[in-house]
């Protein structure tokens, strides 16, 4: 049996307890393969597993899931109550699911799902389980933040290896191709995204790459991260071909600064929304505060993007353990971008930096 599975089950079902929730339910999602090790697809099928404080963890299982879900690690502490083709599935969670009260539903069920829920049990509301699964996988165990160092070391070294090809005449698409090889060949089962914008395309934050061709003193903003051992890099430099087009190196230099400051200001204790307030005095103070238009970080893990967020208004404390990104950017319209992102863990000192590429300002070719 795994023992910290069955940790990590027994600590969700008890924090549902102390939210008010009758019971946790648990769809294929990050939060599932957290919990259980297993992770299916999400059809039309429902698997669901269910929490509740003093009861031994129980899924409702397709029937010809059944011998991927008894194969999982998970698997030797959880009570599998399969369901045949032909059956309501909803009528079968009743047998383990409460008549009354509130119940936490992973925010990725389908609602088909949860209607399907609400019409077999009335007396039950739903609510998002994320106030619930957020707290336990916020903090990662040493296993998780090594699975996160070796992903970052990945990120590092493709950026090192794309620094060093040709940027001049090419597509985006090309050097976006590119980076994908990169992060494979340096570990990763497979690259996630991509983003390299240049020129004014680089003041759109998502931009996808595309057939733009990239010309000398074209800024070019790279973000890219994929997955390895489940867990996710994420990183963002930006470069420039040749010489800087005018303006660059002083907006260059104040998102160094605040990303800099922000990275140094993250410790155990601190609200959340602190980290984003030092990137962003920084940012202001140099006259760019109206381009900063995103928040300055978000959790990392399972998923690129899962809390805390690092945004205004979030009161989160860090803890040791916590994982996120941190990156400022300012955004130009019509001229370039630039953005800085390292992943960043919260220790019992203070901060330890995933991402070691160096954030000085690359030319390149």
């Amino acid at each position: 049996m795994n023992a910290r599975l069955v940790d990590r089950m027994d600590r969700a079902a008890e924090e549902a307890s102390s939210q008010g929730f009758e019971a946790l339910v648990i769809p294929p999602s990050p939060d599932l393969a957290y919990l259980t090790g297993y992770d299916p697809m999400p059809l039309e099928r429902p698997t669901l597993l269910v929490l509740r404080a003093g009861d031994p963890p129980a899924m409702l299982v397709p029937e010809l899931e059944r011998p991927l879900a008894s194969d999982s690690p998970g698997a030797a502490a959880i009570e599998l109550i399969p369901w045949s083709d032909g059956v309501d599935p909803y009528f079968e969670a009743t047998r383990l699911l409460p008549k009354a009260g509130r119940v936490a539903v992973g925010d990725r069920l389908w609602a088909s799902h949860v209607l399907g829920l609400q019409r077999a049990l009335p007396g039950l509301a739903f609510e998002a389980a994320s106030a619930v699964m957020a707290r336990l996988r916020t903090v990662k165990d040493e296993d998780e933040l090594a699975a996160l160092r070796r992903a970052a070391r990945g990120a590092d070294e493709s950026f090192r290896a794309i620094c060093t090809a040709s940027f001049l005449g090419r597509r985006e698409e090309e050097v976006a191709a590119d980076l994908a090889d990169l992060l494979v060949h340096n570990g990763h089962s497979r690259a996630e995204f991509t983003i390299v914008a240049s020129g004014p395309n680089a003041a759109s934050p998502h931009h996808e790459a595309g057939s733009r061709t990239i010309l000398p003193k074209d800024a070019v903003v790279m973000d890219f991260g994929g997955e390895l051992g489940r867990y996710y890099s994420d990183t963002t430099r930006t470069v420039v071909v040749g010489e800087p087009p005018a303006g660059f190196e002083r907006v260059y230099e104040s998102v160094h600064r605040a990303q800099v400051a922000a990275c140094d200001a993250v410790a155990p204790g601190v609200p959340a929304q602190d980290i984003d307030r030092v990137a962003r005095r920084i940012i202001d103070e140099a006259g760019f505060g109206a381009r900063f238009i995103h928040r300055t970080g978000h959790g990392i893990g399972l998923e690129v993007h899962e809390p805390p967020y690092l945004v205004e208004g979030n009161h989160w404390a860090l803890e040791p353990g916590t994982t996120f990104s941190v990156e400022p950017g300012v955004y130009l319209e019509g001229e370039f971008g630039v953005r800085i992102e390292d992943i960043v863990a919260v220790t019992a000192q203070g901060v330890e930096r995933l991402n070691r590429s160096t954030r000085e300002l690359q030319v390149v070719e």
